[in-house]
């Protein structure tokens, strides 16, 4: 039995000082001997479990929503591109603030990649910023777009591909990532003549994934799995692509298996935004009647959380009010952070323009016909994450203290509107 969930700004254990941990983690990320980094990250984990952090799944949580004993909150999943520590720590500071016990950190299998950050490195980081900070409960690591890339799919590498997926599913449940979403809604063929066939690849991978996660899962250990039946960017998703979804996932998942927890959507926006040729971003009308429909028909039909939205972060203010409103089980948040970080006038200029000469240097290629110069950064500057990882770690203390306080308000924000303040007693009770 865990010990409860019990947040205290002033929880921090005795003897684990700041310096400590600081010098853990970079070890943990940077040190070039293979035997430092492993003492390093087993030390962290060592430090957590005393402190009482501890990876959890966010299961629990969701059946109870399913079931309808609590409604109207929106659980915040936080992508952090990079500075993760850093930014984790503003993530803990405002949960503490807010004694909020619902929120997620998770990353995708693209941003894997681009961020160089696998999953032990980026439980590693969390785990560091729950112990910086004096948090103490349940964190919910979550494997977001476990995605299926459709033209290997639909070629000579879908065995290949298929096994990619699976065995990153296996890195991150080892790392202590009890979330995890499968993404197979690229496979959605809508030529098909029925609901049923267009979703078929989709519920036929998603089943099968979910077998795999069953097998592999800690003993006493349920981890929350969550579906798609929509490409962000695409056609936006309906009641009965959900139904026809679920109708195939369940037949072949059998009644023995524990399904999904929730079902990702598209309600019309995109990842990241639309950047506009000046560099802003347009306006997004989001569909929320359809998310309100189908978040209902979810709990009441298939004992699901509900939808979760994606591509949310860069929406205005007043749109974060509607998705508790709308009974919203999740939303995903990413690129919103990231904007903050690199336009903020805490982070140096000289650094912001050595990334964005880099990223011509070695994205050039991949610049569209017609884009300007704004819209080529904008949707290449991701990627400086992984191409400056140790330069954006090592910003000046005035900077890294002024981003934070920055993150850290903003997450206090998306708390609040999404209204997961006082969450704490609810984990408690249900996971």
């Amino acid at each position: 039995m865990h010990p409860e969930h019990k947040q205290s700004k002033g929880g921090r254990r005795a003897g684990v000082s700041p310096d400590r941990i600081n010098k853990l983690v970079y070890d943990a990320m940077f040190s070039s001997g293979k035997d430092i980094v492993e003492k390093s990250r087993r030390a962290i984990r060592e430090l957590a479990s005393g402190q009482g952090v501890y990876a959890a799944s966010i299961q629990g949580l969701y059946t109870a929503a399913g079931k309808g004993l609590y409604y109207n909150r929106t659980v915040p999943a936080i992508n952090i591109r990079g500075i993760t520590y850093q930014v984790a720590r503003a993530v803990f500071r405002a949960a503490l603030k807010h004694k909020v016990g619902a929120f997620i950190f998770e990353i995708a299998r693209s941003e894997m990649g681009y961020t160089k950050q696998r999953p032990d490195d980026y439980a590693t980081c969390v785990l560091a910023a729950a112990v910086r900070e004096g948090f103490s409960g349940p964190v919910f690591l979550q494997g977001d777009h476990f995605q299926v890339n459709l033209k290997k799919y639909a070629s000579s590498e879908r065995d290949s591909e298929l096994n990619s997926i699976r065995e990153l599913i296996r890195e991150a449940v080892a790392a202590g990532f009890l979330n995890i979403d499968v993404d197979a809604s690229t496979l959605v063929d809508l030529e098909r003549p029925t609901l049923e066939e267009q979703q078929e690849a989709n519920y036929l991978v998603v089943s099968d994934m979910t077998r795999l996660i069953r097998s592999i899962q800690p003993g006493g250990v349920t981890i929350s799995v969550g579906g798609e039946i929509g490409e962000v960017g695409g056609r936006n998703s309906t009641v009965d692509d959900l139904r026809a979804f679920m109708a195939g996932y369940t037949r072949r998942l059998g009644w023995a298996e524990q399904g999904i927890s929730k079902i990702s959507i598209q309600t019309g926006t995109s990842h990241g935004g639309v950047v506009l040729p000046d560099g802003s971003i347009a306006a997004v009308e989001i569909d929320f009647p359809a998310l309100e429909e189908i978040s209902k028909v979810a709990r009441e039909e298939y004992g699901l959380a509900g939808a979760v939205q994606h591509g949310a972060s860069t929406l205005p203010d007043e749109a974060f009010d509607m998705f508790p409103r709308a009974g919203t089980a999740e939303v995903h948040l990413a690129t919103g952070f990231q904007n903050l970080i690199f336009d903020s006038p805490y982070f140096p200029r000289e650094l912001l323009a050595k990334i964005y000469k880099k990223l011509g240097e070695t994205y050039g290629s991949e610049r569209k016909t017609g884009d300007t110069e704004e819209q080529f950064l904008y949707k290449t500057r991701k990627k400086a994450f992984g191409l400056f990882r140790q330069e954006t770690w090592d910003l000046p203390e005035e900077s890294l203290a002024g981003l934070g306080q920055m993150l850290e308000d903003r997450f206090s924000l998306l708390f609040r509107k999404l209204n997961v303040v006082d969450t704490v007693d609810l984990v408690n009770r249900f996971v």
